[in-house]
Order: structure tokens, then C-alpha cells, then sequence
């Protein structure tokens, strides 16, 4: 029989307040009421307490009794959480359907992991090994794209005293016991750990890899080293959730974790309907099999959304002891501190800025600081990276959480409102965005693009800045009045937005480039430009340089030349060269 560790004697929203505690630990996960709603306890003063209810509780009422469980707000970690779609607090969506219908009945217990599945486990260790915590003792194909690499628990060291055999097992079975030398500990094929805690490892150091997206405006302009943290900031409409798929898609690591945190249902729906459809690129097979989605929308429980940033989190630590790169796509930031701010009004807290609690950066910081490129306790190499969203209303990036959001993120991928409304896509603003990974990741382009890749990049954005102070002049004046070194470098600057920063997400050819053939095409405008100057130096009028077949024929490289043949767009280097020595010796004679 269930212990009444407390009694409910007000009720205010997601949040309840109740007494007679009967020793109720803080951030204690807690069952309320005769429905059994999850709760978790987040403040004591002597025999009362305040519990935030992670469902809705309409129709509790007081003198209702609350059932303490004796561990925090927990997830569980083990196979079958690839592939599978969860609610905020790690309950499977698909088994929450069989259970309760379409709508999430209250209170409805469930496991993470399915029970009564079977995985075939191969172990790699044996009896009288000794282990150490986090060490790697066998594998199970959990996908076809995703190795399940079985673990001791971070906290247990030991000799094995018993260890399964190949065969098919079932989570709840034991994998192993471990003599500590102070006790035998059998070992599940799953962990439960609490979320609001770090996974630990060895050790934590700056990577020197790019995430590699296939985004020329950011894999070019604003790389982002793979442990790094980026958050992408705009206004309704301007394609945060279209560039979060896009990365989720195409980007390099090997696990993906979708947040959905907060966002509105036809969102939510549309990432369940497709992601399933999609394919991944690099191996054909369906990108769900190395995906996991956390899917918690507007209308779900507020107090909930909190929980799904770590619950993210934590299978991303999970899949990083592996020895997996993981990306987490957080979408969005804002509704999650939307949370914060309705349970700390609920709490009677004073306000900071906008309406946000005060501690709002410090939970921030506890967030993104949990990306990083480490050594895990198995010894591999491996890295969470953290791509969070922010919704700032009316686009304002003054506000609260896209400011701190800066703080504790190394990379800002602006969106523009004008340029989603000029349909160019990936709308990101290559004038206000920024990335501090440059320096540690050009060893990396030397190396694995070119060494001369940086200077192309640096000439890039030099033109386009300089493009941006004449966009006034040409507003007042008209471009047929500029001299003709400013028409050029208007020019160049179409080349570059058109021919290379505007990006299709649905054509073949287009919603990916590789490093190769984005350093190939900078190359080619580069070349135009260069030879541009030379020939303008000479009084040859740019609209000639920009009627030529060349200037065309670079303007479509991106739709034109796939990522197999860009050897192709050498020749039309070449044709640059050609045609502008041809102009230059008609206008010599």
C-alpha cells in the first residue's frame, strides 16, 4: 500500500501547495491527488511545500493525499529509445494513444521502454573483468544506423561476477552483476538517471571538428564546432523551424534529439508526419532510426515543457557516452522560459525583465552548458551539441531570453524578417550573425577544404558589408550612378545571395552542399570579381562582365553542379578566365 507523504490544501494551476509533509525530499518526483498526477516537489519550509504538477489538474482538490516515490523526475535509458516519439516527461506517445485515446488522459503511468521487446545482446566482456564506471560491456543493434553500446552506470565499479550471453533479452533483464567489494549489484539493460543532473565524463576540451550542415550560410560565414552551442533567433515566419529540420536532415552528427518545447500543434504535427518519411542522406535508410523526438505542444501542460529541455538533454548525454555525436535541435527556448515566467507567477516571485524570474540566465546557463566536446568514461571521443531557437516577439532580439541566450552561446544565427519576406531562405542575416568558432576551426578548413579557404570567406563577407553601405546610396540615387567599382562589387554581392547564401530545402540538387563544392563556388565568384576589377580599371563597364555567359552559369551552380561532379565547376572557372580575357582583348584593339 501506497505511504500519503503530504496532503494537497491549495491548488494554483501547475502549481500546489500542500502540509503535513511526511518526509518529502526537495525535487522529489510525487504523485497528486487520488488521479495520480506527476508532480515534482520544488520548495520545503518546515511541514508545508509547493509542488509543480507536470499535468493538468482540474478538478484536484484539497485535502487530496500526494504519494512520494523516494527518487527525482527521472528518465529511463536504455534500447528503444531511438525511433520513438515522447511526451515532456519521457513517456512514449504511442503507448499514451493505446492507453488513453487521442488526448492524454491524467495521471496514466507508463514506462519509457518497452518492456516485452527482445534485443539480441552481444557481449564484448567476461567473467572476472574488472570495470570501471561508464565502461562499455557489450552492444545491441538498436537500428541499422545506431549501435546501442551497453554501459555500467557512472556510478558503479567493480569485477564481473556475471554477465548475459548472446541471446535475446529484454530491457528489464539482467545484464550483468558486479562485485564492488562491498556488495553484488545486478545491472538492467536499462539506467534511470535524473534528468536535472549531468552525465559525468572524463574530461571536456574545446573540438577543432565543424558540424558540418550543408547550410552554406552557416557551414561558410558561421560555422559551429560540433559540442558548440548556437541559437537561432526570429520573428514569426522567418524559418526557425524550416532551418532546424534542415540541420536535423543534413548536419553530421549521429544522433538527433528533437525538442519540440512549447511549440504550436500544426508544428508539432508537421515534424511527426515527416520525420518518419524522411530519408537519411548519408545511408538512405529513414532518418528516424537515428532521431528521437520529444513532442510537447502549446496546449500540453505548461509546467511540462520545463521538463522536456532535460529530458532532451539527458538521452543526448546518454547516446554522447556511447561515443555518439549528438545535435539537439531545441525549438523553442522561449516558450520553455514562457514556462518559467507562468510558474513563477504562480509562485507570487517578483518579476525581472519582462515578466521572466530572475534566475531565467542561471537555468539558461544550467542548459547549454551541458554541450561540450568531451572524452566519455568509455574513452571516446564525442560531443552534444545544442541548437536552441528562440521565438522573440516581433522579432525584437533585445528582449530577455534571446539577450541571455547570447551569454551562454557561441554562435547567432540572426533571422531576418526581410529576407524570409523576399523568400530567401535560409533567412539568416549575414551582417548581424556571428560565430566565435572561427579561430579554433580554421586548422580544420586548412586541412580539410583548403588553406585558402578563410581568405574566400573574408573577401565574401567583405563584399557583402560593403554592399550594405551602398544599399542607402543606391535607395537615394539609383546604381547607374555609382561609379563602376561599386556597380562590380553590387554585382559580385548578387552573385554571392543569390548564387550562394539563398539555399532551396526542396530541390536535390540545392539543400546540400559539401565543403568541396562550397569552396569551389566561392572560388568561381571570386575569380569573376577579381578579373572584375582589372577589366573595370581599363573603363570596360560592368554591365558587359554581367551579361556574359560566365556570370549566368555561376548564378546556377548551386541548382546545376551536384555534390559528385564539382570538378564541373572548374570549367566554368575556366570560362570566367576565358570570356574576360576576350573582353579585355576587344577592348585593347
Amino acid at each position: 500500500m501506497e505511504k500519503i507523504s503530504a496532503k494537497v490544501y491549495r491548488i494554483n494551476g501547475p502549481v500546489v501547495h500542500v502540509n503535513e509533509i511526511d518526509n518529502l525530499s526537495l525535487m522529489e518526483l510525487v504523485r497528486v491527488g487520488e488521479d495520480r498526477l506527476l508532480g515534482e516537489v520544488i520548495e520545503i519550509n518546515n511541514d508545508k511545500g509547493i509542488i509543480q504538477v507536470y499535468e493538468d489538474t482540474e478538478g484536484l482538490k484539497p485535502k487530496e493525499p500526494v504519494y512520494g516515490t523516494g527518487f527525482p523526475l527521472s528518465m529511463e535509458l536504455g534500447p528503444g529509445l531511438i525511433g520513438n516519439i515522447f511526451d515532456g516527461v519521457g513517456r512514449p506517445l504511442k503507448v499514451l494513444k493505446q492507453k488513453s485515446g487521442d488526448f492524454i488522459g491524467r495521471g496514466v503511468l507508463t514506462n519509457t521502454l518497452n518492456r516485452e521487446r527482445k534485443w539480441r545482446f552481444i557481449p564484448s566482456k567476461k567473467i572476472g573483468d574488472q570495470i570501471s564506471p561508464g565502461e562499455i560491456i557489450g552492444q545491441i543493434e538498436e537500428t541499422r544506423l545506431i549501435k546501442h553500446f551497453c554501459m555500467i552506470p557512472p556510478t558503479i565499479s567493480g569485477k564481473i561476477v556475471y554477465i548475459s550471453e548472446e541471446k535475446d533479452c529484454k530491457v528489464k533483464d539482467i545484464m550483468a552483476k558486479i562485485d564492488t567489494g562491498e556488495k553484488k549489484i545486478e545491472i538492467n539493460f536499462f539506467q534511470i538517471w535524473a534528468v536535472k543532473r549531468p552525465r559525468p565524463v572524463s574530461e571536456k576540451h574545446l573540438s577543432h571538428e565543424p558540424l558540418i550542415t550543408g547550410e552554406r550560410v552557416i557551414d561558410t560565414f558561421f560555422p559551429l564546432a560540433k559540442g558548440g552551442t548556437a541559437v537561432i533567433p526570429g520573428g514569426f515566419g522567418t524559418g526557425k523551424t524550416m532551418t532546424q529540420h534542415a540541420l536535423a536532415k543534413w548536419s553530421d552528427a549521429d544522433v538527433i534529439v528533437y525538442i519540440g518545447c512549447g511549440e504550436r500543434g500544426n508544428e508539432i504535427t508537421e515534424v511527426l508526419e515527416d520525420f518518419p518519411k524522411l530519408k537519411d542522406p548519408r545511408s538512405g535508410f529513414p532518418l528516424m532510426e537515428r532521431t528521437i523526438i520529444i513532442a510537447n505542444t502549446s496546449n500540453m501542460p505548461v509546467a511540462a515543457r520545463e521538463a522536456s529541455i532535460y529530458t532532451g538533454i539527458t538521452i543526448a548525454e546518454y547516446y554522447r557516452d556511447m561515443g555518439y555525436h549528438v545535435a539537439i535541435m531545441a525549438d523553442s527556448t522561449s516558450r520553455w522560459a514562457e514556462a518559467l515566467r507562468e510558474i513563477s507567477g504562480r509562485l507570487e516571485e517578483m518579476p525581472a525583465e519582462g515578466g521572466f524570474p530572475s534566475y531565467l540566465p542561471s537555468r539558461l546557463a544550467d542548459f547549454y552548458e551541458r554541450a561540450g566536446y568531451c572524452i566519455s568514461l568509455s574513452g571516446k571521443e564525442s560531443s552534444v551539441t545544442v541548437i536552441g531557437a528562440v521565438s522573440p516577439p516581433g522579432g525584437d532580439f533585445s528582449e530577455p531570453v534571446t539577450q541571455n541566450s547570447l551569454r551562454f552561446t557561441r554562435c547567432f544565427w540572426a533571422l531576418d524578417k526581410a529576407l524570409a519576406s523576399a523568400r530567401h531562405y535560409p533567412a539568416i542575416n549575414w551582417i548581424t550573425s556571428y560565430s566565435e568558432y572561427l579561430e579554433q576551426l580554421d586548422k580544420w578548413f586548412d586541412n580539410e577544404v583548403d588553406p585558402s579557404f578563410k581568405n574566400l570567406r573574408q573577401f565574401a563577407k567583405t563584399i557583402l558589408r560593403q554592399e550594405n553601405k551602398l544599399e542607402k546610396v543606391v535607395k537615394l540615387v539609383g546604381s547607374a550612378s555609382l561609379p563602376e567599382e561599386q556597380k562590380l562589387v553590387l554585382e559580385t554581392a548578387k552573385l554571392l545571395r543569390e548564387g550562394y547564401l539563398q539555399q532551396n530545402a526542396f530541390e536535390a540538387i540545392d539543400m546540400y552542399a559539401s565543403m568541396q563544392k562550397q569552396f569551389l563556388m566561392l572560388k568561381a565568384i571570386k575569380t569573376f570579381h577579381e578579373w572584375g576589377e582589372r577589366l573595370v580599371a581599363m573603363q570596360i563597364p560592368v554591365m558587359r562582365m554581367s551579361s556574359m555567359e560566365c556570370y549566368k552559369k555561376i548564378l546556377r551552380i548551386k541548382e546545376k553542379i551536384g555534390n559528385d561532379d564539382v570538378d564541373k565547376i572548374n570549367e566554368i572557372i575556366d570560362l570566367v578566365i576565358t570570356e574576360m580575357q576576350e573582353l579585355e582583348r576587344t577592348y585593347k584593339v
